[in-house]
């Protein structure tokens, strides 16, 4: 991983600026996690989902049924940003505590903590990368126009419900499973860690499954099955709108470089989620550093900024408007060109 932040093969276009430079513009400490924070953040994710969980059940009421999963869903997708800095060792030093806290972040949300990171890793290694990126990459134009109209339903009219279907086959062109420790996702090594993450999800599903027995399939609707569904939501279009702009460039080839790629994403204000989701709408410089915490992401964004200039992206759309623009013009990439951007079918 280091050689592929600090080496530079030849490109045709370079940044005017380096990796250090950025650094260098971030105050040190923005890169320290502290481990009481990080644990607070953990815990009172975990304090908010036991309250609305049970003041829903206690009023078990229809008129308050569906603010309960749109608050409960958003929780969950809270609780997974602090797994997902587990996932990125910003939540501590510690592996261990890291590995521990990611299991109790992102089992109870069925996502195996291990096969997530290893494949969340090549993400961020190969961001902006036409041919190597691991999720939400754009098709080619050749490609586009070889798809069935199924895989073109499911690519992009179902694009805020494909994260479980990730979860157990990747994107689409590549082959694996999360759960798999035989996926061509991970190396040999890993494969304690796979299992380990895979049985964790088997055990949360076969305690949701004993709370349907024991309670009834519809209070395990109501109360779970319901605010996952708007955790998936929530997780889709965060990630969506991260990496799909009309704006936003991929590279081929030689014209890739680590850097490059990973200005190739787009900040999006959230409002009044912000705080709530841990401001990983703050996403630009969490691409350049992975080991920037949550709660640094905004200063080190603007400290980077004044070096990052126009290379630096954020959305001045409301979320709603981001997500329609993207929708409507980002379908595929033209098969040649080093630099390219997202481009819509010419309607006949």
């Amino acid at each position: 991983m280091t050689s592929n932040l600090t080496a530079r093969p030849p490109v045709r276009e370079a940044l005017p600026f380096t990796l250090q430079d950025v650094r260098s513009a971030i105050p040190a400490h923005c890169f320290q996690p502290n481990v009481g924070r990080s644990l607070a953040y953990f815990f009172l994710d975990i304090g908010i989902i036991t309250l609305l969980f049970w003041g829903a059940v206690q009023l078990d009421s229809l008129w308050v049924l569906p603010f309960y999963w749109l608050a409960q869903g958003t929780m969950f997708w809270a609780l997974f940003v602090v797994g997902h800095d587990c996932g990125h060792g910003s939540f501590s030093r510690h592996r261990w505590l890291n590995n521990l806290v990611g299991h109790l972040s992102h089992s109870p949300i069925l996502v195996p903590y291990h096969g997530w990171r290893i494949s969340h890793r090549t993400h961020h290694a190969n961001t902006g990368n036409v041919e190597t990126d691991e999720s939400w990459y754009p098709v080619t134009e050749s490609r586009y126009n070889q798809m069935t109209w199924l895989e073109k339903f499911a690519r992009f009219q179902l694009i805020l419900f494909l994260y479980p279907l990730y979860l157990f086959m990747r994107s689409p062109g590549k082959k694996g499973s999360h759960f798999s420790p035989s996926s061509p996702l991970f190396r040999p090594s890993e494969k304690w860690d796979v299992l380990t993450s895979t049985l964790c999800c088997a055990l949360m599903i076969a305690a949701l499954v004993g709370v349907g027995f024991s309670f009834g399939f519809g209070f395990l609707f109501k109360f779970y099955l319901m605010p996952y569904v708007v955790f998936v939501i929530w997780l889709d279009l965060v990630t969506f709108l991260h990496h799909t702009d009309a704006e936003i460039p991929w590279y081929r080839g030689e014209d890739w470089y680590f850097l490059k790629g990973a200005l190739s994403t787009i900040d999006h204000d959230y409002g009044i989620i912000n705080p709530i989701h841990h401001n990983i709408g703050t996403h630009v410089v969490h691409h350049v550093f992975l080991s920037i915490p949550h709660y640094h992401l905004l200063e080190a964004t603007e400290a980077a900024k004044p070096v990052l200039g126009e290379h630096y992206r954020k959305s001045e759309l409301p979320i709603w408007r981001a997500l329609w623009s993207a929708y409507r013009s980002c379908f595929f990439v033209s098969d040649q060109g080093s630099k390219v951007y997202y481009q819509m079918p010419v309607k006949k």
